[in-house]
């Protein structure tokens, strides 16, 4: 788990840890210069393929092969560039509807394509987060900073849609985020409170208030300390592993609302805008200048990840690539270096989890990022031995708010049911003794069937939320477009 985890509701503001159950341990356009070469494609997943976004296609009509009204169609990225723009801001897209060509014998553009290299990083970054949030394995943040990855893509996304009124992009993103938390919080708010959860008669009014963060996430949501029973369906901690996950809801949501202004200010500054942030994590991150509080929170949470965000910005615009790469994996390197150096000397009890330390966090993260899409191939497929796990890639992106959200309650489901299995005489008389040792690589088996039941329970809120046909499933490719036949005299096919 995170360090920035939501205060318990009638707690003292300063950060404390409930301990996990055995077994669930929680490590609690800059413009482009004339002449400059043209970037390669950008990211062309349409809205909805990140989490946070939760439409549930990763492109322009994904899955069905239709686009819907209100959705990226591609329009506005003509080939060679796909989106980006070689004097500034990338082009606004055109109206659904809008591509008939107006010359005889014009070809259509080519409709943008998944990239499933970007695709595959953000499906390792949510099972990095699972294995995480079950062994608790410090190291893993190090390994791979799944959250700054995540952060990353949704900024170059974000970019990409903001080539249309800021505020129909807003309206949209926030449209497709908040039903899945609703459906989550249709769950979790009722059982706090029909497990004992009473309202802090110190908080008054405020309290009731602090809860409509369940249903507009710009701030932590409250729970409470202690719920349910040792050795029950629902231990102690679990509202406070239920509400751990809901930080990044909140992070996503401040950086949704903020986009329009930072693209602004990127594009007139773009790297000083871009490493601004960790400057501020330097301030509000170390202890420098302390915001109490939730408030507090949500500042360092957005000071360190907004350079990733940012970051995306400049791989949508094609920055990165008018950067030399020695030079830009070389900064990098010193960048992340300065974050391992920092983080040696200000260890936590949890020991190397950036997450409790946030300027290494800001730091590492934003420079592996940066490494991480110097390198980036255009992949329209999974290639080699990675092609038999394409379903499952597109399944996860479909699918990430409802496996982000659910996956530690999913966690802390293994064990009552772990529980049920030692219950079976031979079972318990061949492996008890090995009962211990086994629960986390039992959790580890079982939590893939259980978020895969939430999916098919869940998901298809997502959809829903994107204005799209509800699937159950949606780990199929995208269906191809069928052309129409040119017009009599013409020598072209217009695609709609």
């Amino acid at each position: 788990m995170s360090w920035n985890e939501p205060t318990p509701s009638g707690e003292d503001t300063t950060r404390r840890r409930v301990p996990a159950p055995a077994g669930h341990r929680r490590a609690p356009q800059s413009h482009r210069a004339p002449g400059a070469p043209t970037p390669s494609m950008p990211y062309a997943t349409g809205p909805g393929s990140y989490l946070g976004d939760g439409s549930g296609a990763a492109y322009p009509g994904a899955g069905n092969g239709t686009v819907h009204p209100g959705e990226a169609t591609g329009a506005a990225y003509p080939a060679p560039h796909h989106g980006r723009h070689a004097g500034g801001p990338a082009v606004p897209e055109a109206p659904h509807g809008a591509r008939d060509a107006g010359d005889a014998g014009e070809t259509a553009p080519k409709r943008p394509t998944r990239d499933r290299y970007l695709d595959l990083l953000r499906s390792v970054a949510l099972v990095r987060v699972v294995v995480y949030h079950l062994f608790g394995w410090a190291w893993l943040t190090v390994l791979f900073p799944s959250m700054g990855v995540m952060f990353t893509l949704a900024g170059s996304l974000m970019a990409r849609s903001l080539a249309r009124p800021a505020w129909s992009v807003i309206r949209s993103r926030v449209r497709r985020l908040l039903p899945p938390m609703w459906l989550f919080s249709a769950f979790a708010l009722p059982t706090m409170l029909w497990l004992g959860w009473k309202p802090v008669k110190e908080e008054g009014l405020w309290w009731f208030v602090r809860l409509g963060s369940y249903l507009l996430p710009v701030g932590s949501p409250p729970y409470p300390e202690v719920s349910g029973s040792d050795g029950g369906w629902f231990e102690t901690s679990w509202a406070d592993q239920a509400a751990g996950p809901l930080w990044y809801i909140r992070a996503y949501l401040w950086f949704v609302i903020a986009s329009p202004l930072l693209l602004k200010a990127f594009r007139k500054l773009p790297w000083v805008t871009m490493l601004a942030p960790i400057g501020l994590t330097a301030v509000f991150g170390t202890g420098l200048v302390t915001i109490p509080g939730a408030t507090g929170e949500g500042v360092v949470d957005f000071t360190v990840f907004a350079s990733c965000w940012i970051l995306g910005f400049a791989h949508h615009d094609g920055l990165l690539k008018q950067v030399p790469r020695y030079l830009a994996v070389s900064s990098a390197a010193i960048i992340m270096g300065f974050g391992i150096w920092w983080a040696s000397g200000h260890l936590t009890d949890e020991g190397w989890n950036l997450d409790e330390i946030p300027l290494a966090q800001a730091t590492w993260s934003f420079g592996f990022c940066l490494i991480l899409l110097q390198y980036a191939p255009s992949w329209e497929k999974l290639p080699g031995r990675l092609a038999p796990y394409d379903g499952l890639v597109t399944l996860a992106n479909n699918r990430a708010v409802t496996i982000y959200i659910w996956h530690n309650l999913l966690l802390m489901a293994t064990v009552p049911l772990i529980d049920q299995m030692w219950k079976i005489g031979w079972v318990d008389e061949h492996l008890g003794a090995y009962s211990d040792g086994l629960y986390n690589g039992l959790s580890l088996i079982l939590i893939w069937p259980l978020t895969g039941l939430a999916i098919l329970a869940f998901g298809w809120v997502e959809d829903v939320a994107a204005k799209r046909r509800p699937r159950l499933w949606p780990s199929g490719k995208p269906a191809r477009p069928t052309p129409v036949p040119a017009a009599a005299g013409g020598g072209g096919h217009h695609r709609h």
